[in-house]
């Protein structure tokens, strides 16, 4: 039996695609495959001829442009890309933003791509990361501040909720978003996902469910995990990661977050905001990889609101108490311990590389198993290339869609792109909210670059003030001599809508300059942006509003 695809015009919708599969089968068709996004059917001729099978669809009135068995590429595709005994042009290992982003384009470009996934289709960021968490981020806040809204004559409330009701509406939303942007697209694009641990056997070939598959070439996009310390008495204790932690149906009376990073100032307050009482315990500063300005304001942030931050601090051991865990730890110089309900560990995440027979396919790792990859995200086997978490890049789920869509091209048509971080923008969803691009001061210094700073308090932005709200700052970072921005970091609300203006400016080159002499809508946080441009030249205090 011979699979074909159909390339269809005319469908518009589910009932098109129904339609087009029953015009098939009555024709002769088996196993038809049906996409009206992606405009084509596949399907098992059976002894259908083509005329007929044309005939079929086109009488249910839509337009048949192309017919053809699978096997068949488009004139110079192979040279490219594989040989003739190779089962797909292209496999792509793991289901997530990475991988998604690698087969669309592949197949796009009209390769045979299959993905492979062992659990959930869809990866972290839409099963147990960025949707699922900010899904319940929202309405946390919007609790919290309706019993603490700086506004006189507005009464404060305490506002009752139910914790399970939230976990079920946000499991509603990441079955929808899951199956729209990834299951659906898949069958949109035509491309195969197979269900299994995939794991290489040679430099060549992997297994998977049993069954052996060749590729021309590979796409690793397994992802990450959370990472566990090891904390002596920790795993008997039992712990909570931001997997399970939004999966609680009552929220504990009191927990200790491991870790002051974005997912554990993210979960540790959203936990505050629905009336835990939270300690953080973290090795080094709050968010420690950003400006100092940004940890002392976060730290301030969640102390005001009621937290314990421990920075500089080890943990030394967990044990189980009656009515809860205790965790000992050392800071200061002293012994201190800790009584909770439950500990949330948010030390980091390790990249997915266990099981999957790298050393069988001549595939390096670094000392933290993340996958070795140049900058063109080549691996240490010619065959093969890595994107996403696993390559140990920056953790964010548009890092990864960025990574699969260069693998793949490098893959399959020789593009010779590589990754360019300079402009990334990184975003932690605290409230006020965190967001940066490019280089912090230290890190521009370290590159030896003369370098000038300018902070500007949301105490001199009016949206700010008119908010009542002046928790924050802008910062920019700027080269000495061209007043080239190097940087940009800020705290406030907005922060993440804000940040993609210092984004364009990183990544063509602006000078500060050029943003103090730009327009900037009056009492937006956007104006941040501007002001702190001025304060290179100008003290703004000294500006009447909306002052040029």
């Amino acid at each position: 039996m011979t699979t074909k695809r159909m390339e269809i015009e005319g469908m518009t919708c589910e009932h098109c695609e129904k339609t087009v599969a029953e015009a098939l089968t009555s024709a002769g068709a088996a196993a038809a495959q049906v996409s009206w996004r992606g405009g084509q059917a596949v399907f098992e001729a059976a002894d259908a001829s083509d005329h007929q099978l044309t005939s079929a669809v086109e009488e249910a009135g839509y337009k048949v442009t192309s017919i053809a068995a699978e096997a068949e590429r488009p004139t110079g595709f192979r040279a490219v890309v594989g040989d003739a005994r190779s089962d797909y042009d292209l496999v792509v290992i793991g289901s997530g933003s990475a991988a998604f982003a690698a087969a669309i384009h592949a197949a796009g470009a009209g390769a045979r791509v299959a993905l492979m996934e062992s659990n959930v289709v869809g990866g972290t960021c839409v099963n147990v990361g960025c949707v699922p968490s900010k899904a319940m981020l929202a309405p946390a806040e919007q609790r919290y501040r309706a019993g603490h809204h700086p506004f006189a004559g507005i009464e404060r409330a305490a506002l009752g909720f139910d914790l399970g009701q939230l976990v079920d509406a946000k499991a509603a939303l990441v079955d929808e978003l899951r199956q729209e942007k990834y299951m659906d697209l898949a069958a949109s694009y035509g491309f195969t996902i197979c269900k299994g641990l995939a794991e290489f056997v040679d430099a060549q070939t992997i297994e998977c469910g049993g069954e052996l598959i060749r590729a021309g070439k590979y796409i690793i996009a397994t992802g990450g995990s959370p990472a566990v310390p090891p904390v002596p008495g920790l795993k008997d204790a039992g712990y909570l990661t931001s997997t399970t932690a939004l999966e609680l149906r009552q929220p504990p009376k009191r927990m200790a977050v491991l870790g002051a990073g974005p997912v554990g100032l993210e979960m540790g307050q959203l936990f505050m905001h629905l009336g835990s009482s939270v300690t953080f315990i973290t090795r080094g500063e709050v968010a420690s990889r950003e400006e100092p300005e940004t940890s002392q304001t976060l730290t301030a942030v969640l102390e005001q609101e009621g937290a314990r931050v421990i920075t500089n601090a080890e943990v030394t051991g967990v044990e189980r108490v009656a009515g809860g865990r205790r965790v000992s730890f050392r800071h200061d110089g002293r012994e201190e311990v800790l009584d909770v309900d439950e500990i949330l560990v948010a030390t980091g995440r390790r990249p997915n590389t266990e099981s999957l027979g790298l050393e069988k396919a001549g595939i390096e790792v670094t000392k933290n198993r993340a996958i070795k990859v140049g900058d063109d995200l080549q691996t240490t086997n010619p065959r093969v290339w890595a994107a996403g978490d696993v390559t140990g890049h920056r953790q964010f789920v548009y890092v990864a869609a960025y990574e699969g869509n260069i693998a793949a091209r490098n893959a399959l048509q020789a593009a010779g792109r590589k990754v360019d971080f300079h402009a990334l923008p990184r975003v932690i969803f605290t409230s006020p909210t965190f967001a940066a691009a490019g280089l912090t001061d230290e890190q521009a210094n370290a590159r030896g670059i003369k370098c000038e700073c300018r902070v500007l308090p949301m105490s001199a932005v009016p949206r700010a003030l008119v908010n009542r709200d002046t928790r924050g700052f802008m910062k920019i970072v700027a080269e000495v001599g061209t007043g080239k921005i190097l940087g940009a970091s800020m705290v406030a609300d907005g922060a993440g809508d804000v940040i993609h203006s210092a984004v364009l400016a990183i990544q063509f080159g602006l000078t500060t300059d050029d943003i103090a002499n730009a327009w900037a809508p009056y009492l937006t946080f956007a104006e941040a942006f501007k002001l702190a441009a001025q304060t290179f030249k100008r003290d703004v205090s000294k500006l009447s509003c909306c002052a040029a």
